[in-house]
């Protein structure tokens, strides 16, 4: 599949601030899953500093916006070609042993009401079938509902509310897997659509489980699946903060508002739309 990806985000200070230092993890990860076509990130105001790969494969760029900044737009786009690999990160490079993600977080601590959903799905010697058991608990107990829960949401207190964001879901699924001794962790990217096919305007999150023989493997428990040729993944950590694709520190006081505008479209589809269009 072929996916364009329009990302802008843009901060609003008030006062402005005097200086600001951001690490973006904005570049699609490299392996067997997707090909890089073309990519552009821009800073409004921004000095670019040096890149790195960190040891879980992400590449990660650095911008300095020296103030006063009243307004910072952080502008991505680009091409990626994508195919299905049944959700398995194959190819992928990085240096972090996989038992460094059975640690746990604010965000994914278990609580009692974890532990007992943990229970409840059962173990086995087949840890993929497990995966897959615990990510369709998962769906099943979280129903998928905006605006219901908030970005410091924790595990626990999504599953107690029994609704929210594709967030949440990962955090709780990471959670379950950490308490079966399966290393988990949680993944930043893009949906084009949903599994009904519904388009999907915004950035998405999954999480990842480690099986011994067949590596990191992907689940979307916010849409039942694994991750197929409709995602792009940007990068991966301990829990969303720790995968945050825009991080920064800043010097000043001034309130941040903050807005994210997200396009991800199939570029054979539109090709297809537009000569449909002109023969008409």
């Amino acid at each position: 599949m072929k996916l364009a990806i329009s990302h802008q985000t843009e901060y609003r200070y008030d006062p402005p601030l005097r200086n600001i230092v951001q690490s973006l993890r904005l570049t699609p990860s490299v392996f067997e899953g997707q090909k890089l076509q073309d990519w552009k990130i821009e800073v409004s105001g921004g000095l670019r500093g040096p890149g790195f790969r960190d040891g879980a494969g992400d590449w990660i760029s650095g911008w300095t916006v020296r103030g006063p900044a009243e307004q910072i737009v952080v502008s991505v786009t680009g091409r990626v070609d994508t195919r299905d690999t049944a959700g398995v990160l194959r190819g992928h490079r990085e240096m972090i042993h996989p038992l460094a993600y059975l640690r746990d977080t604010k965000a994914t601590r278990p609580a009692e009401a974890l532990r007992e959903l943990a229970g409840s799905v059962g173990a086995g010697t087949d840890r993929l079938d497990l995966a897959h058991r615990l990510s369709a608990a998962v769906s099943d107990r979280i129903a998928y509902r905006p605006g219901v829960t908030e970005a410091a949401t924790t595990a626990a207190e999504a599953l107690e509310q029994g609704e929210g964001v594709c967030q949440d879901h990962a955090h709780v699924l990471i959670a379950l897997a950490r308490l079966h001794e399966l290393p988990a962790r949680y993944v930043s990217g893009y949906l084009h659509s949903t599994s009904d096919g519904t388009a999907h305007d915004a950035a998405h999150a999954w999480a990842e489980i480690h099986v011994e023989g067949l590596g990191w493997v992907g689940f979307d428990a916010a849409n039942a699946c694994c991750p197929d040729e409709r995602y792009v993944r940007l990068g991966s950590g301990l829990d969303a903060p720790d995968a945050a694709p825009i991080r920064g520190i800043a010097l000043g006081q001034g309130a941040e508002r903050l807005s994210v505008a997200v396009q991800v479209e199939d570029v054979e589809a539109l090709q297809r739309q537009s000569q449909s269009q002109t023969q008409s």
